[in-house]
C-alpha cells in the first residue's frame, strides 16, 4: 500500500460515491479491500488501529465503517462501544475470523450494524457497504449533471447533450471532477489527488494535459468553451448560466 495508515491514511479519490473508512491492521488486506471498494466508486482511506480510527473519525467525516476486531491494542469491539457511547452514528460493518454466535451477538449489542466472517467475498462485503448506504441515506446516486454535461460514475459513460463522449478512464475521471463541482475552481493539485490520489509522484503537468484533452473532445466539437482557465490557479466548469452572468 501506498498511503501511511497511521499517518491519517489519506483519502485517495474525491469523485466517490461515499466516504468509507477502512480498519484493518493486515496492510495487504487493507489494500485489497481498498481497492475494491474504489472500483464501485467509493472514497476511502485505511487505518491499522482503533486509535487511530478514531483520529481519522474526528477529522472527517465517513458514511460506512468497516472495521476489523482483532486490531492491535484498542480491539474492534472497543472502538465500536466508544463510538456508540460518544452517539456517533455512522454504520457499522466488523469483520473478523470469530464466527462464533457468541462474538456476532457481542457486536450487535455494541452496536454494530452488520457482520461479515472472514474469509468473505470482496463482493458480498462491497453489496453490504451499497445496502447499508441504501437504508441510512437512501439510494445513492451514481449519475451527475452540470448544464448539458452528463456522467454516470457506475457505467463510466459521459454525456454532452445526447452525443456520448468518447473519452478514456483518466480523462473520465477528471471530467467527473468538474461536473461534481461545477462553478467552483479546481487547482492541479485537487485534481491529482481526487484522480491520481494524494501522494501520487505523477507531475502536476499531467492534469494540463488532461484538460488539453478534454477541451478537444468536450468543448471544440460542440463550439464550446465551457472550461474556463484561472492563470497560475486552475480550471473552473462554467454552466451556460454563469457564463451568461459573467459576461453582463
Amino acid at each position: 500500500m501506498t498511503d501511511s495508515p497511521d499517518a491519517g491514511g489519506e483519502i485517495t479519490g474525491i469523485t466517490g460515491i461515499g466516504r468509507v473508512l477502512v480498519v484493518e491492521d493486515d496492510q495487504h488486506f487493507a489494500g485489497v479491500l481498498r481497492r475494491r471498494l474504489e472500483e464501485d466508486h467509493f472514497t476511502v482511506q485505511t487505518v491499522s488501529t482503533g486509535e487511530a480510527a478514531l483520529e481519522a473519525m474526528r477529522e472527517k467525516y465517513f458514511d460506512v465503517v468497516v472495521l476489523d476486531v482483532l486490531l492491535p491494542g484498542m480491539d474492534g469491539f472497543e472502538v465500536c462501544r466508544f463510538l456508540r457511547r460518544e452517539r456517533e452514528q455512522v454504520p457499522i460493518i466488523m469483520m473478523t475470523a470469530l464466527g462464533s454466535i457468541d462474538h456476532r451477538i457481542q457486536g450487535f449489542t455494541l452496536g454494530a450494524d452488520d457482520y461479515i466472517v472472514k474469509p468473505f467475498s470482496l463482493r458480498e462485503l462491497v453489496a453490504r457497504v451499497h445496502a447499508i448506504l441504501h437504508r441510512s441515506r437512501g439510494p445513492v446516486s451514481t449519475f451527475f449533471s452540470a448544464g448539458d454535461l452528463h456522467v454516470d460514475l457506475m457505467s463510466r459513460r459521459a454525456w454532452r447533450g445526447q452525443v456520448i463522449l468518447e473519452l478514456s478512464p483518466r480523462e473520465f475521471d477528471v471530467l467527473v471532477m468538474f461536473v461534481r463541482h461545477p462553478g467552483i475552481v479546481l487547482t492541479r493539485e485537487t485534481i491529482l489527488a481526487g484522480v491520481w490520489g494524494r501522494g501520487t509522484n505523477v507531475s502536476s503537468n499531467v492534469v494540463d494535459q488532461y484538460v488539453a484533452h478534454l477541451r478537444k473532445k468536450v468543448e471544440q466539437p460542440f463550439g464550446s468553451a465551457s472550461l474556463e482557465t484561472l492563470h497560475r490557479v486552475g480550471w473552473r466548469l462554467q454552466l451556460p448560466m454563469l457564463v451568461k452572468c459573467l459576461s453582463g
